[in-house]
């Protein structure tokens, strides 16, 4: 997450030369391309920390520190 973003509420994904905005609400790519792989990754960790992600894009906006969110069990 950027502070400052805009909205609607998303974080930044990369995974090697791929990068997308994802949107917290559904873990849909905004923008950019991920490999189907990684999305489905990413769609599943959004599923399990979607209060963590909401709450630090209310820290990002307020440009408070981020809290770290877990990887993937």
């Amino acid at each position: 997450m950027y502070y400052d973003d805009h909205v609607p509420p998303h974080f930044h994904a990369r995974y090697g030369e791929f990068e997308a905005q994802v949107l917290i609400a559904s873990g849909d790519v905004l923008n950019g391309h991920l490999p189907r792989r990684a999305r489905g990754l990413v769609k599943e960790w959004v599923g399990l920390h979607r209060e963590e992600l909401e709450a630090d894009w209310q820290r990002s906006q307020a440009e408070e520190p981020l809290a770290t969110i877990d990887p993937l069990p």
